[in-house]
């Protein structure tokens, strides 16, 4: 549509991903939803975001695949024009929790290929794609990395995504540097223990620890949460603001005494 953004959401077809799909929607952007399972698997959330109002295109890929990434920025702009926003959410956690001194190059190469060089160069194209396009509103473009607390909180039996959100940080700083010149502004957002399917294996562990007042705020995040956060950079409330994150951790990162 002409005149309207878009935005688009990666690991999009449910969790966080899908919340922040459906925030954005309802703020007014078309959204570009990308996922690895096919759209006939969430048949229901899509009617949703129909009933909603929400302007929506949905992709099938994996992040860790270069055609994918391509085919993804080339839909979205042949279906709606540009691409003003970009979500990089989509990650994944290790299949088997393993110690540190047990952790295979398998299981690392998996993590870091999707959560880190997936995101890195999915990042590269859409920067390029916004750099062509003529500005819409008060800036070029918006980037958000979805990282976590597991950037600096030690977790020994998950090595690899702790090291793979860490490095989502870095690149949060090095797009944020790079194309601040150019009007495009990059943001982190670090969720601490949210309501997903990734986090409902280990509820328990949770629910002991939310009773026992580790998070200052004691609850569970919501995925709304989340997409609140990123709803509010993708905003035009922080434009002399890039580089930076926040936590929507319940106040888990605050040392205490």
């Amino acid at each position: 549509m002409e005149g309207k953004k878009t935005a688009i959401v990666t690991g999009a077809s449910r969790g966080i991903g899908l919340a922040v799909a459906r925030q954005l929607g309802l703020d007014g952007y078309q959204v570009v939803l990308f996922a690895t399972r096919p759209a006939s698997a969430c048949e229901e959330q899509l009617k949703e975001l129909d009933g909603a109002g929400i302007t929506w295109h949905y992709v099938q890929g994996t992040l860790d695949s270069s055609q994918d990434r391509k085919r993804l920025v080339q839909e979205a702009v042949r279906r709606f024009g540009r691409i003003d926003v970009l979500v990089n959410n989509a990650g994944v956690a290790p299949l088997v929790r393993g110690d540190l001194l047990t952790m295979t190059e398998e299981s690392y190469d998996r993590v870091m290929g999707i959560n880190a060089k997936g995101t890195m160069f999915l990042t590269q194209l859409v920067a390029n794609q916004m750099l062509k396009q003529e500005i819409l509103g008060k800036k070029r473009g918006t980037i958000v990395n979805i990282g976590s607390c597991s950037a600096e909180v030690s977790s020994v039996n998950r090595g690899e995504y702790c090291i793979s959100k860490s490095a989502l940080t870095m690149m949060t700083t090095l797009f944020a540097d790079r194309l601040a010149g150019d009007g495009i502004l990059v943001h982190e957002v670090r969720p601490g223990v949210i309501k997903t399917d990734m986090t409902g294996k280990v509820q328990e562990k949770y629910d002991a620890l939310i009773e026992a007042g580790a998070f200052p705020i004691r609850r569970w995040g919501t995925v709304q949460d989340v997409a609140d956060a990123v709803s509010a950079f993708c905003s035009d409330l922080f434009l002399y603001t890039t580089g930076n994150y926040i936590d929507v951790d319940g106040g888990f990162h605050i040392k205490r005494l």
